[in-house]
């Protein structure tokens, strides 16, 4: 779906659209929701320093104690969620690597209460693959990719996978 090179150009894009939504950037938090949203914080963090001329403070927030869909979707080891800073009145970008049902985001909106209370709330996801069942939208999406139910998306990143790229796969059988 995305070669290497056109997911190095999407991920550009979308640094620089988040430096045009902030208006502080020593106030912005990338949080990455696991499992692959949290490397692409990282990567989106290193793509964002040169442009904000300082370290751009990231970590990790896990919603799973937080879904109401565990029975459906099924359990994974928790990872600890991971704050550089105190996020009151920070601007906060959750950043997650696909966007489906929108239930991951609720519960990470949930999860985030409970550590402070931010100015704003961003979502960045790198690809929106519909099928909503909440009426959430991402405010940065690098793409839009209509799914069947039953196909899934793997973001590859090259400090996890030795590759990169965005794939579709078909179903499971």
């Amino acid at each position: 779906m995305l070669s290497a090179d056109e997911l190095g150009r999407t991920l550009d894009r979308l640094a620089s659209q988040i430096m045009e939504s902030v208006g502080d950037s020593h106030q912005l938090v990338l949080l990455g929701i696991p499992t692959r949203g949290v490397a692409l914080a990282r990567v989106l963090a290193d793509r964002l320093q040169p442009m904000a001329g300082h370290p751009i403070a990231h970590g990790s927030l896990d919603p799973t104690f937080h879904r109401d869909d565990l029975e459906r979707v099924g359990t994974r080891l928790v990872e600890a969620t991971q704050l550089p800073v105190d996020l009151d009145g920070r601007q906060v970008v959750l950043v997650d690597d696909v966007i489906f049902t929108g239930r991951t985001v609720r519960a990470a909106l949930e999860a985030l209460q409970t550590w402070g209370r931010p100015r704003r709330v961003q979502l960045l996801v790198m690809v929106d693959r519909g099928h909503r069942e909440l009426p959430i939208h991402p405010d940065f999406c690098g793409r839009v990719v209509p799914t069947a139910r039953q196909e899934t998306i793997q973001l590859c990143l090259q400090a996890i996978d030795g590759q990169e790229g965005v794939l579709l796969l078909g179903p499971a059988t």
